[in-house]
């Protein structure tokens, strides 16, 4: 084994520690230390954070304190499985877009599973998109981004909008999506021993809290079956060693077959939503995903 390989399963170990301190099973725990995670790790000081209310619905301005880029703006969808997950836990994310990119991020709190279970994460992404309209952005102002459920939020609104014929965002970036709650794909199976954060118990304990007693081949709970035709440039990161790579390289090769304009990185050695780790590859993945953003706003 070389020096990289040690060190990227020392990490990986770490990784499966913290995520076990956070993965409460007691649900409000759980909640809790996402956000002192998110406080601890996602927290700049040369970033503002700003309260907003959306019709009751809490959401937050992600600002980078120098002059930026103001034409654009990224809505960004918080993952935790539907069932946790918050503005604050999502700051180890929209702090570096914001950083990498120069652009205002826009996070909302969707109300969250079991107590909330679909389509109310559905409505509350609506209401956060229809702010923006209603705020002076354009929808081709808008990038839509997101992680894990966040990624599968962000791919059903789109959906969602497509289905009532109104415009599409300019483009999408998915870490790490969670695109297929029937758990078809076979890296559940060949990730399952190697995955430090995700595991079928877990999944299968989300899907339930959001959507059970729903038909999970449904596109707006699983977007991996839904009609992809017209969609904006996606640029989609996930990591070699979770059980959600399929997830990933399923939906890469549909999105081809539906002649959208994808691009796919698999990171070698990584796990489920890698980009929130302090870290240099984490660093790398974002500039990335900042170059993507370039390239489609030019």
């Amino acid at each position: 084994m070389g020096l990289k390989d040690k060190q990227n399963q020392n990490l990986m170990h770490l990784i499966r520690r913290v995520h076990g301190i956070a993965a409460q099973p007691d649900i409000d725990r759980h909640r809790h230390s996402q956000d002192r995670i998110g406080v601890l790790l996602g927290t700049e000081k040369n970033v503002t954070y700003t309260d907003v209310d959306v019709d009751g619905m809490a959401c937050e301005w992600v600002r980078v304190q120098r002059a930026h880029m103001k034409k654009y703006v990224i809505l960004y969808c918080h993952g935790g499985g539907y069932s946790t997950g918050s503005t604050v836990y999502a700051r180890t994310l929209t702090t570096k877009l914001a950083e990498s990119t120069s652009m205002d991020v826009f996070c909302f709190n969707y109300r969250l599973a079991p107590e909330f279970p679909y389509p109310a994460a559905c409505e509350d992404a609506m209401k956060a998109w229809d702010h923006l309209m209603q705020y002076g952005y354009g929808a081709r102002d808008v990038i839509l981004a997101g992680d894990s459920a966040g990624g599968n939020l962000a791919l059903s609104l789109t959906l969602r909008l497509k289905q009532q014929k109104r415009l599409l965002p300019r483009g999408m970036v998915l870490l790490s999506p969670w695109t297929d709650l029937t758990a078809s794909g076979k890296s559940h199976i060949t990730r399952r021993e190697i995955d430090p954060v995700l595991d079928e118990a877990y999944l299968k304990r989300m899907t339930d809290h959001y959507a059970s007693g729903q038909d999970l081949t449904d596109p707006l709970i699983s977007p991996l079956f839904g009609d992809f035709e017209g969609f904006p440039p996606i640029y989609i990161q996930v990591g070699d060693n979770e059980v959600l790579l399929s997830d990933a390289t399923v939906l890469h090769k549909k999105l081809i077959k539906a002649n959208v304009p994808v691009r796919l990185d698999v990171y070698k050695g990584m796990w489920h939503v890698f980009q929130m780790s302090p870290f240099k590859t984490a660093y790398e993945a974002m500039d990335k995903n900042a170059e993507f953003i370039y390239d489609i706003c030019r």
